[in-house]
């Protein structure tokens, strides 16, 4: 194993292992994810997982330059196997210590390689506490990709300015709560956000 600033292998394990807990019939169940069903976060997660694939290879093209938000994902009969096959090329891509250096793109947008990998472990760890949460699964993130995300998060809250998250403004928590919360605070969403009944 060549010798890389952040292992994305344990999140992404993690994020397949929540994925092969879904059942069919919680596919349009809600989630924390504002517009989003238990499909749709799969299907972001699905087409995240090949972008930022394809970002680490510097193998841009049409899976890179797409914008994410001009359309809902969703997930088509495959998806059992096509996630944690993306997820699993995924973390091998990030192995290359030259996905880290240099410039690449993702969402259409260019970025320096190691922010490229701290915006995918972001994605890994905020979209795996949406699918683990609305689908009634434990979620216990990789440390070192928590890490990575709360530092991303509030660097960027902090160059906004405007109490704005990535995802949607800011949900105040307490200093002392826990890093996972801070982390989705900073991010948008609300950590005491449960299923509806």
């Amino acid at each position: 194993m060549t010798d890389t600033p952040i292992d994305l292998g344990p999140q992404t394990r993690i994020v397949a292992s929540l994925a092969d807990g879904v059942t069919d019939a919680q596919l349009a169940d809600a989630t924390p994810c504002p517009a989003y069903a238990v499909r749709h976060v799969l299907g972001h997660l699905l087409g995240l997982a090949v972008a930022f694939r394809d970002a680490g290879r510097k193998d841009l093209g049409v899976t890179t330059d797409s914008d994410p938000g001009d359309a809902l994902p969703d997930v088509g009969p495959a998806w059992r196997a096509e996630l944690p096959k993306a997820l699993g090329e995924l973390d091998e891509a990030w192995r290359d210590p030259a996905a880290w250096t240099g410039m690449t793109r993702a969402g259409g947008i260019d970025m320096p390689g190691e922010v490229g990998a701290a915006v995918a472990l972001d994605e890994l760890v905020i979209h795996g506490w949406d699918l683990a949460r609305a689908t009634g699964q434990p979620y216990t993130p990789d440390p070192a990709a928590l890490e990575s995300a709360h530092a991303f998060l509030l660097a960027a809250a902090e160059e906004g300015d405007r109490g704005e998250g990535i995802f949607g403004p800011v949900v105040p928590l307490p200093a002392d709560a826990p890093l996972l919360d801070r982390t989705l605070g900073l991010s948008g969403r609300d950590p005491r956000w449960t299923r509806p009944a």
